[in-house]
Protein backbone atom coordinates (compact mmCIF):
# COMPACT_ATOMS: atom_id res chain seq x y z
CA UNK A 1 0.00 0.00 0.00
CA UNK A 2 1.22 3.48 -1.09
CA UNK A 3 1.46 5.54 1.79
CA UNK A 4 0.96 9.71 1.32
CA UNK A 5 4.02 11.81 2.01
CA UNK A 6 3.46 14.97 4.15
CA UNK A 7 5.45 17.66 2.67
CA UNK A 8 5.86 19.18 5.98
CA UNK A 9 7.73 15.80 6.55
CA UNK A 10 10.31 16.03 4.25
CA UNK A 11 13.76 16.92 5.01
CA UNK A 12 14.31 21.12 4.46
CA UNK A 13 17.58 20.98 2.62
CA UNK A 14 15.94 18.44 0.04
CA UNK A 15 15.54 20.39 -3.45
CA UNK A 16 11.76 20.58 -4.39
CA UNK A 17 10.60 18.76 -7.55
CA UNK A 18 9.40 22.70 -8.59
CA UNK A 19 11.55 25.20 -7.67
CA UNK A 20 9.26 28.93 -7.25
CA UNK A 21 11.12 30.69 -10.54
CA UNK A 22 13.66 33.39 -9.02
CA UNK A 23 13.78 36.48 -10.98
CA UNK A 24 17.09 37.03 -12.96
CA UNK A 25 19.25 40.63 -12.98
CA UNK A 26 22.53 40.39 -14.94
CA UNK A 27 25.05 42.22 -14.65
CA UNK A 28 26.70 44.33 -17.22
CA UNK A 29 30.07 43.26 -17.89
CA UNK A 30 32.43 44.06 -20.52
CA UNK A 31 35.45 42.25 -22.33
CA UNK A 32 36.22 39.90 -25.07
CA UNK A 33 33.16 37.62 -25.01
CA UNK A 34 30.63 40.26 -24.46
CA UNK A 35 32.09 42.49 -27.35
CA UNK A 36 31.61 39.20 -29.87
CA UNK A 37 27.78 38.94 -28.66
CA UNK A 38 27.61 43.01 -29.06
CA UNK A 39 28.95 42.75 -32.31
CA UNK A 40 27.25 39.69 -33.54
CA UNK A 41 23.95 40.68 -32.28
CA UNK A 42 24.28 44.02 -33.91
CA UNK A 43 24.76 42.12 -37.14
CA UNK A 44 21.80 39.91 -37.06
CA UNK A 45 19.40 42.64 -36.32
CA UNK A 46 20.57 44.70 -38.86
CA UNK A 47 20.41 41.89 -41.30
CA UNK A 48 16.76 41.28 -40.41
CA UNK A 49 15.37 44.73 -40.43
CA UNK A 50 16.86 45.99 -43.01
CA UNK A 51 17.20 43.37 -45.64
CA UNK A 52 13.35 43.48 -46.83
CA UNK A 53 14.18 47.32 -47.84
CA UNK A 54 16.99 46.07 -50.11
CA UNK A 55 16.46 46.02 -53.87
CA UNK A 56 17.84 43.87 -57.10
CA UNK A 57 16.75 44.76 -60.24
CA UNK A 58 15.49 41.25 -61.99
CA UNK A 59 14.08 43.17 -65.15
CA UNK A 60 10.61 44.81 -65.90
CA UNK A 61 8.89 41.69 -65.28
CA UNK A 62 9.86 41.08 -62.08
CA UNK A 63 9.91 42.13 -58.23
CA UNK A 64 12.65 44.57 -57.39
CA UNK A 65 12.85 43.38 -53.44
CA UNK A 66 16.63 41.35 -52.82
CA UNK A 67 14.73 38.86 -50.62
CA UNK A 68 11.08 38.22 -51.35
CA UNK A 69 8.56 34.98 -50.60
CA UNK A 70 6.35 35.80 -52.96
CA UNK A 71 3.15 33.51 -51.98
CA UNK A 72 0.56 34.61 -54.34
CA UNK A 73 2.69 34.00 -57.63
CA UNK A 74 5.10 30.86 -55.74
CA UNK A 75 8.03 32.30 -56.15
CA UNK A 76 11.03 33.17 -54.02
CA UNK A 77 13.67 35.73 -54.45
CA UNK A 78 16.69 35.50 -53.10
CA UNK A 79 19.24 38.90 -54.89
CA UNK A 80 20.20 36.73 -58.19
CA UNK A 81 18.35 33.38 -57.13
CA UNK A 82 14.46 32.69 -58.20
CA UNK A 83 13.15 29.17 -57.02
CA UNK A 84 9.93 27.76 -58.01
CA UNK A 85 7.80 25.21 -55.95
CA UNK A 86 8.70 22.54 -58.01
CA UNK A 87 12.54 23.28 -56.56
CA UNK A 88 11.55 22.84 -53.23
CA UNK A 89 14.70 20.65 -52.97
CA UNK A 90 16.93 23.55 -52.34
CA UNK A 91 15.23 23.96 -48.88
CA UNK A 92 15.11 20.50 -48.19
CA UNK A 93 19.57 21.23 -48.59
CA UNK A 94 19.53 24.16 -46.68
CA UNK A 95 18.13 22.60 -44.01
CA UNK A 96 20.63 19.39 -44.13
CA UNK A 97 23.32 22.36 -43.86
CA UNK A 98 21.96 24.24 -41.35
CA UNK A 99 21.36 21.07 -39.04
CA UNK A 100 24.52 20.15 -39.68
CA UNK A 101 26.28 23.35 -39.23
CA UNK A 102 24.32 23.33 -35.45
CA UNK A 103 25.98 20.03 -34.93
CA UNK A 104 29.39 21.13 -36.03
CA UNK A 105 29.20 24.44 -33.99
CA UNK A 106 28.04 21.91 -30.95
CA UNK A 107 31.19 19.54 -31.20
CA UNK A 108 33.42 22.37 -31.21
CA UNK A 109 32.49 25.01 -28.90
CA UNK A 110 28.82 23.66 -27.33
CA UNK A 111 26.20 25.57 -27.22
CA UNK A 112 27.86 28.56 -29.23
CA UNK A 113 24.77 28.79 -31.00
CA UNK A 114 22.80 29.01 -28.11
CA UNK A 115 25.33 32.01 -26.69
CA UNK A 116 25.79 34.40 -29.75
CA UNK A 117 23.32 33.63 -32.53
CA UNK A 118 19.76 32.44 -31.03
CA UNK A 119 16.79 34.85 -31.68
CA UNK A 120 16.10 34.11 -28.18
CA UNK A 121 19.21 35.29 -27.21
CA UNK A 122 19.62 38.32 -29.54
CA UNK A 123 16.28 39.97 -28.73
CA UNK A 124 16.93 39.19 -25.11
CA UNK A 125 20.08 40.85 -25.29
CA UNK A 126 18.13 43.64 -26.78
CA UNK A 127 16.09 43.92 -24.29
CA UNK A 128 18.12 43.67 -21.55
CA UNK A 129 20.49 46.70 -22.70
CA UNK A 130 16.97 48.67 -23.35
CA UNK A 131 16.38 47.31 -19.49
CA UNK A 132 19.57 48.85 -17.96
CA UNK A 133 19.47 52.08 -19.83
CA UNK A 134 16.45 53.20 -18.65
CA UNK A 135 16.31 51.61 -15.05
CA UNK A 136 20.11 51.23 -14.27
CA UNK A 137 22.64 47.50 -13.40
CA UNK A 138 21.91 45.19 -11.71
CA UNK A 139 21.86 46.55 -8.21
CA UNK A 140 20.08 49.66 -9.26
CA UNK A 141 17.39 47.05 -10.69
CA UNK A 142 16.89 44.81 -7.68
CA UNK A 143 16.60 47.89 -5.54
CA UNK A 144 14.07 49.66 -7.46
CA UNK A 145 12.32 46.15 -7.54
CA UNK A 146 11.34 45.72 -3.87
CA UNK A 147 11.09 49.47 -3.70
CA UNK A 148 8.07 51.25 -3.54
CA UNK A 149 5.84 52.75 -6.92
CA UNK A 150 6.87 56.34 -7.16
CA UNK A 151 5.94 58.42 -9.83
CA UNK A 152 9.34 58.17 -11.12
CA UNK A 153 9.48 54.46 -10.55
CA UNK A 154 6.46 54.56 -13.00
CA UNK A 155 7.58 56.17 -15.27
CA UNK A 156 10.85 53.92 -16.02
CA UNK A 157 8.38 51.33 -15.59
CA UNK A 158 6.37 52.87 -18.66
CA UNK A 159 9.23 54.00 -20.82
CA UNK A 160 10.89 50.52 -20.45
CA UNK A 161 7.47 48.92 -21.70
CA UNK A 162 6.91 51.22 -24.46
CA UNK A 163 10.43 50.91 -25.85
CA UNK A 164 9.83 46.80 -25.87
CA UNK A 165 6.57 47.13 -27.61
CA UNK A 166 8.15 49.11 -30.34
CA UNK A 167 10.64 46.82 -30.91
CA UNK A 168 8.38 43.93 -30.58
CA UNK A 169 6.09 45.49 -32.69
CA UNK A 170 8.80 46.63 -35.42
CA UNK A 171 9.86 42.58 -35.44
CA UNK A 172 6.70 41.62 -36.22
CA UNK A 173 6.16 44.30 -38.94
CA UNK A 174 9.81 43.20 -40.52
CA UNK A 175 8.93 39.54 -40.52
CA UNK A 176 5.73 40.43 -42.60
CA UNK A 177 7.58 42.23 -45.32
CA UNK A 178 9.47 39.71 -46.19
CA UNK A 179 6.17 38.39 -47.83
CA UNK A 180 5.27 41.75 -49.66
CA UNK A 181 6.92 44.95 -51.20
CA UNK A 182 8.50 46.22 -48.32
CA UNK A 183 7.89 50.05 -49.33
CA UNK A 184 4.57 49.43 -50.75
CA UNK A 185 2.93 47.58 -47.49
CA UNK A 186 4.83 50.01 -45.02
CA UNK A 187 3.06 52.59 -46.40
CA UNK A 188 -0.17 50.29 -46.78
CA UNK A 189 0.16 49.30 -42.63
CA UNK A 190 0.87 53.26 -42.21
CA UNK A 191 -2.34 54.46 -43.88
CA UNK A 192 -4.68 51.23 -42.45
CA UNK A 193 -5.00 50.19 -46.03
CA UNK A 194 -2.95 46.24 -45.52
CA UNK A 195 -4.55 43.16 -46.19
CA UNK A 196 -6.02 41.96 -42.52
CA UNK A 197 -3.66 39.14 -42.93
CA UNK A 198 -0.34 41.58 -42.00
CA UNK A 199 -2.33 43.19 -38.88
CA UNK A 200 -3.15 39.81 -37.54
CA UNK A 201 0.82 38.24 -37.84
CA UNK A 202 2.36 41.69 -36.69
CA UNK A 203 -0.33 41.51 -33.77
CA UNK A 204 0.77 37.66 -33.26
CA UNK A 205 4.93 38.37 -33.80
CA UNK A 206 4.79 41.57 -31.18
CA UNK A 207 3.18 39.38 -28.42
CA UNK A 208 5.16 36.67 -28.45
CA UNK A 209 8.52 38.72 -28.61
CA UNK A 210 7.42 41.23 -26.17
CA UNK A 211 6.78 37.52 -23.90
CA UNK A 212 9.54 35.96 -24.74
CA UNK A 213 12.53 38.73 -24.67
CA UNK A 214 11.23 40.47 -21.97
CA UNK A 215 9.72 38.38 -19.47
CA UNK A 216 10.22 34.52 -20.02
CA UNK A 217 13.69 35.23 -21.48
CA UNK A 218 15.49 32.41 -19.24
CA UNK A 219 12.84 30.40 -18.83
CA UNK A 220 13.19 29.82 -22.74
CA UNK A 221 16.82 27.77 -22.58
CA UNK A 222 16.30 26.41 -19.64
CA UNK A 223 12.03 24.63 -20.28
CA UNK A 224 10.61 25.59 -23.96
CA UNK A 225 13.95 25.05 -26.22
CA UNK A 226 14.63 21.23 -27.08
CA UNK A 227 18.38 21.86 -28.04
CA UNK A 228 20.06 21.73 -24.79
CA UNK A 229 18.82 18.20 -24.15
CA UNK A 230 19.66 16.91 -28.09
CA UNK A 231 23.09 18.34 -28.08
CA UNK A 232 23.25 16.44 -24.07
CA UNK A 233 23.69 13.66 -26.72
CA UNK A 234 25.76 15.10 -29.25
CA UNK A 235 28.55 16.39 -27.36
CA UNK A 236 32.10 14.41 -26.79
CA UNK A 237 34.76 14.83 -24.50
CA UNK A 238 36.91 16.97 -26.94
CA UNK A 239 33.89 19.53 -27.46
CA UNK A 240 34.80 23.34 -25.71
CA UNK A 241 32.23 24.33 -22.90
CA UNK A 242 32.81 27.59 -21.06
CA UNK A 243 34.08 25.32 -17.76
CA UNK A 244 35.56 26.56 -13.94
CA UNK A 245 38.75 24.97 -13.49
CA UNK A 246 38.42 23.38 -10.20
CA UNK A 247 41.68 22.32 -10.20
CA UNK A 248 42.83 25.74 -9.82
CA UNK A 249 40.21 27.33 -8.21
CA UNK A 250 39.41 25.10 -5.02
CA UNK A 251 39.20 25.94 -2.51
CA UNK A 252 37.55 29.18 -2.87
CA UNK A 253 38.51 31.58 0.14
CA UNK A 254 38.98 35.16 0.42
CA UNK A 255 41.93 37.61 -0.81
CA UNK A 256 43.06 37.73 3.05
CA UNK A 257 42.69 34.34 3.75
CA UNK A 258 44.38 33.08 0.74
CA UNK A 259 47.69 34.94 1.71
CA UNK A 260 47.39 33.24 5.08
CA UNK A 261 46.91 29.38 3.81
CA UNK A 262 49.76 30.23 1.59
CA UNK A 263 52.25 31.83 4.05
CA UNK A 264 51.23 28.45 6.10
CA UNK A 265 52.08 26.46 3.21
CA UNK A 266 48.54 25.12 2.89
CA UNK A 267 46.35 25.12 0.03
CA UNK A 268 44.35 28.18 -1.35
CA UNK A 269 42.38 28.44 -4.63
CA UNK A 270 43.05 31.91 -6.78
CA UNK A 271 38.79 31.74 -6.41
CA UNK A 272 38.04 34.10 -4.24
CA UNK A 273 34.31 33.83 -4.25
CA UNK A 274 33.36 36.87 -5.09
CA UNK A 275 29.89 35.59 -7.39
CA UNK A 276 30.62 37.58 -10.53
CA UNK A 277 30.20 34.60 -12.55
CA UNK A 278 27.10 34.14 -11.14
CA UNK A 279 25.96 38.16 -11.32
CA UNK A 280 26.77 38.32 -15.09
CA UNK A 281 25.11 35.09 -15.63
CA UNK A 282 21.67 36.16 -18.35
CA UNK A 283 20.21 32.27 -16.62
CA UNK A 284 21.46 32.88 -13.29
CA UNK A 285 23.32 29.54 -12.91
CA UNK A 286 26.68 29.38 -11.30
CA UNK A 287 28.88 28.06 -13.32
CA UNK A 288 31.39 26.87 -11.06
CA UNK A 289 28.56 23.70 -10.03
CA UNK A 290 30.31 21.95 -13.47
CA UNK A 291 27.93 21.48 -16.73
CA UNK A 292 24.42 22.60 -16.58
CA UNK A 293 21.25 22.39 -18.46
CA UNK A 294 21.31 26.46 -17.94
CA UNK A 295 24.54 27.16 -19.48
CA UNK A 296 23.79 28.83 -23.10
CA UNK A 297 27.90 29.09 -23.56
CA UNK A 298 28.00 32.94 -23.50
CA UNK A 299 30.90 33.74 -21.76
CA UNK A 300 30.60 36.51 -20.10
CA UNK A 301 31.32 34.81 -17.01
CA UNK A 302 34.84 34.23 -18.66
CA UNK A 303 34.75 38.48 -19.08
CA UNK A 304 33.52 39.04 -15.44
CA UNK A 305 35.96 36.09 -13.82
CA UNK A 306 39.03 37.69 -16.58
CA UNK A 307 38.38 41.08 -14.49
CA UNK A 308 38.43 40.34 -11.36
CA UNK A 309 41.78 37.95 -11.83
CA UNK A 310 43.53 40.87 -13.11
CA UNK A 311 42.66 43.45 -10.27
CA UNK A 312 43.46 40.55 -7.07
CA UNK A 313 46.54 40.00 -9.69
CA UNK A 314 46.41 36.48 -10.70
CA UNK A 315 46.78 34.66 -14.07
CA UNK A 316 43.51 34.97 -15.86
CA UNK A 317 41.75 31.65 -17.60
CA UNK A 318 39.97 30.92 -14.62
CA UNK A 319 36.49 30.14 -16.08
CA UNK A 320 37.41 29.60 -19.72
CA UNK A 321 36.28 27.32 -22.97
CA UNK A 322 37.67 24.19 -22.05
CA UNK A 323 37.49 20.03 -22.76
CA UNK A 324 36.41 17.36 -20.35
CA UNK A 325 39.38 15.57 -21.62
CA UNK A 326 41.65 18.66 -20.14
CA UNK A 327 40.18 18.23 -17.23
CA UNK A 328 40.78 15.17 -16.66
CA UNK A 329 44.20 15.91 -18.06
CA UNK A 330 45.58 18.52 -15.33
CA UNK A 331 44.05 16.46 -12.51
CA UNK A 332 47.06 13.97 -13.73
CA UNK A 333 49.33 16.78 -13.86
CA UNK A 334 49.18 16.37 -17.88
CA UNK A 335 49.52 19.39 -20.66
CA UNK A 336 46.36 20.08 -21.79
CA UNK A 337 45.65 19.11 -25.62
CA UNK A 338 42.78 20.35 -28.55
CA UNK A 339 41.44 18.43 -31.11
CA UNK A 340 38.75 20.70 -33.21
CA UNK A 341 39.92 18.59 -36.67
CA UNK A 342 38.50 15.19 -35.56
CA UNK A 343 35.96 12.62 -37.09
CA UNK A 344 32.98 13.93 -36.16
CA UNK A 345 34.17 17.67 -37.29
CA UNK A 346 35.31 16.31 -40.61
CA UNK A 347 31.95 14.81 -41.17
CA UNK A 348 30.01 17.21 -40.48
CA UNK A 349 31.88 19.73 -42.37
CA UNK A 350 32.11 16.89 -45.18
CA UNK A 351 28.42 16.74 -45.52
CA UNK A 352 27.90 19.95 -45.38
CA UNK A 353 30.57 20.33 -48.15
CA UNK A 354 29.15 18.11 -49.67
CA UNK A 355 25.14 19.24 -49.49
CA UNK A 356 26.01 22.80 -50.59
CA UNK A 357 28.29 21.74 -53.91
CA UNK A 358 25.20 19.74 -54.90
CA UNK A 359 22.77 22.50 -54.54
CA UNK A 360 25.43 25.27 -56.28
CA UNK A 361 26.35 22.89 -58.89
CA UNK A 362 22.17 21.91 -59.71
CA UNK A 363 21.37 25.71 -59.39
CA UNK A 364 24.02 26.71 -61.89
CA UNK A 365 23.20 24.33 -63.81
CA UNK A 366 19.41 24.55 -63.27
CA UNK A 367 17.10 24.67 -66.59
CA UNK A 368 14.89 27.55 -67.21
CA UNK A 369 12.95 25.72 -69.19
CA UNK A 370 10.65 22.77 -67.94
CA UNK A 371 8.18 20.09 -69.63
CA UNK A 372 5.80 17.53 -67.69
CA UNK A 373 3.22 15.51 -69.95
CA UNK A 374 0.04 13.64 -68.78
CA UNK A 375 -1.59 10.72 -71.14
CA UNK A 376 -5.24 11.25 -71.40
CA UNK A 377 -7.26 7.93 -69.17
CA UNK A 378 -10.39 8.22 -70.92
CA UNK A 379 -10.05 7.09 -72.94
CA UNK A 380 -6.16 5.47 -73.58
CA UNK A 381 -6.63 6.09 -77.20
CA UNK A 382 -9.28 6.54 -80.40
CA UNK A 383 -9.41 4.84 -83.31
CA UNK A 384 -10.41 7.21 -86.55
CA UNK A 385 -12.70 6.46 -89.37
CA UNK A 386 -9.65 6.07 -91.80
CA UNK A 387 -8.05 3.28 -89.52
CA UNK A 388 -5.45 6.33 -87.75
CA UNK A 389 -5.03 6.25 -83.91
CA UNK A 390 -4.85 8.96 -81.93
CA UNK A 391 -3.66 9.62 -78.40
CA UNK A 392 -3.97 12.69 -76.68
CA UNK A 393 -1.43 14.06 -74.13
CA UNK A 394 -1.74 16.81 -71.82
CA UNK A 395 1.92 19.02 -71.98
CA UNK A 396 2.49 21.59 -69.51
CA UNK A 397 5.35 23.93 -70.19
CA UNK A 398 7.40 26.27 -67.80
CA UNK A 399 9.41 29.26 -68.71
CA UNK A 400 11.27 31.00 -65.46
CA UNK A 401 12.66 33.26 -67.91
CA UNK A 402 11.71 37.24 -67.60
CA UNK A 403 10.86 37.06 -71.26
CA UNK A 404 8.67 35.42 -73.56
CA UNK A 405 10.39 32.15 -74.82
CA UNK A 406 9.46 30.65 -78.04
CA UNK A 407 9.40 26.06 -77.86
CA UNK A 408 9.90 24.25 -80.26
CA UNK A 409 7.80 20.86 -79.73
CA UNK A 410 8.80 17.62 -80.91
CA UNK A 411 7.81 14.04 -79.75
CA UNK A 412 9.79 11.07 -81.07
CA UNK A 413 9.60 7.61 -80.68
CA UNK A 414 7.11 7.25 -83.54
CA UNK A 415 8.62 8.97 -86.47
CA UNK A 416 5.41 8.77 -89.13
CA UNK A 417 3.51 10.27 -86.17
CA UNK A 418 1.52 13.58 -87.02
CA UNK A 419 1.86 15.57 -83.87
CA UNK A 420 -1.16 18.56 -83.36
CA UNK A 421 -1.36 21.12 -80.75
CA UNK A 422 -5.02 22.01 -80.07
CA UNK A 423 -5.62 25.51 -80.54
CA UNK A 424 -2.32 26.41 -82.41
CA UNK A 425 -1.07 25.54 -86.12
CA UNK A 426 2.33 24.00 -87.09
CA UNK A 427 5.12 26.24 -88.10
CA UNK A 428 7.49 23.72 -88.54
CA UNK A 429 6.09 20.12 -89.66
CA UNK A 430 5.88 17.51 -87.03
CA UNK A 431 7.00 20.76 -84.73
CA UNK A 432 4.83 23.42 -83.29
CA UNK A 433 6.29 26.68 -81.82
CA UNK A 434 4.85 27.64 -78.52
CA UNK A 435 5.00 31.21 -77.19
CA UNK A 436 5.56 31.28 -73.49
CA UNK A 437 5.51 34.84 -71.44
CA UNK A 438 7.66 35.65 -69.02
CA UNK A 439 8.18 33.92 -65.67
CA UNK A 440 4.37 31.81 -66.57
CA UNK A 441 3.44 28.01 -67.16
CA UNK A 442 1.29 27.39 -70.44
CA UNK A 443 -0.83 23.80 -70.17
CA UNK A 444 -1.63 22.37 -73.82
CA UNK A 445 -3.71 19.38 -75.41
CA UNK A 446 -1.60 17.25 -77.85
CA UNK A 447 -2.96 14.62 -80.26
CA UNK A 448 -0.63 12.30 -81.61
CA UNK A 449 -1.70 10.63 -84.41
CA UNK A 450 -0.59 7.77 -86.32
CA UNK A 451 -1.85 6.20 -89.96
CA UNK A 452 -3.27 3.03 -90.55
CA UNK A 453 -0.46 1.58 -92.56
CA UNK A 454 1.55 1.96 -88.86
CA UNK A 455 1.99 -1.10 -87.22
CA UNK A 456 2.63 -0.55 -83.32
CA UNK A 457 2.79 -2.88 -79.99
CA UNK A 458 0.20 -2.12 -77.39
CA UNK A 459 2.49 0.58 -75.72
CA UNK A 460 5.12 2.40 -77.68
CA UNK A 461 7.65 4.56 -75.66
CA UNK A 462 7.72 8.61 -77.05
CA UNK A 463 9.67 11.45 -75.95
CA UNK A 464 8.34 14.92 -75.24
CA UNK A 465 11.36 17.40 -76.27
CA UNK A 466 10.83 20.86 -76.09
CA UNK A 467 13.41 23.15 -76.84
CA UNK A 468 14.04 27.33 -76.56
CA UNK A 469 14.17 28.69 -80.24
CA UNK A 470 16.35 31.24 -78.97
CA UNK A 471 18.85 30.11 -76.03
CA UNK A 472 18.94 25.94 -77.27
CA UNK A 473 18.18 25.20 -74.14
CA UNK A 474 15.62 21.67 -74.19
CA UNK A 475 13.80 19.80 -71.55
CA UNK A 476 12.29 15.97 -71.89
CA UNK A 477 9.27 14.36 -71.00
CA UNK A 478 8.22 10.95 -71.28
CA UNK A 479 5.07 9.13 -72.42
CA UNK A 480 3.39 6.31 -73.93
CA UNK A 481 1.53 5.94 -76.85
CA UNK A 482 -1.13 3.23 -76.85
CA UNK A 483 -2.35 1.65 -79.64
CA UNK A 484 -4.95 -1.58 -78.39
Amino acid sequence: MNKRVDPADLDSDQTPLYAPRKQVYPQSVSGTFRNIKWGLMGFCLAVYYILPFVRWDRGPNAPSQAVLVDFPNRRFYFFFIELWPQEVYYFTGLLIIAAMALFLMNAVGGRIWCGYLCPQTVWTDLFYAVERFIEGDRRERMKKADGKLTARRMGEIVAKHSIWLFIAWWTGGAWVIYFADAPTLVKQLATFQAPATAYIWIAVLTFTTYTLAGFMREQVCVYMCPWPRIQAALTDEWALNVTYRRDRGEPRTSIKKAEELRAHGLAAGDCIDCHQCVAVCPTGIDIRDGAQLGCIMCGLCIDACDRVMEKVDRPIGLIAYDTDINIVRRAEGKAAIYRIIRPRTVIYAGIIALVGGVMLYALLTRSFLDISVRHDRNPLFVTLSDGSIRNAHTVHLLNKRQQTSTVALDVEGLPEAEVHVVGLDAAIPGKPLIPVGPDQGRELRVLVTIPPTLQVGGSTPLTFRATDTATGETAVATDHFIAR
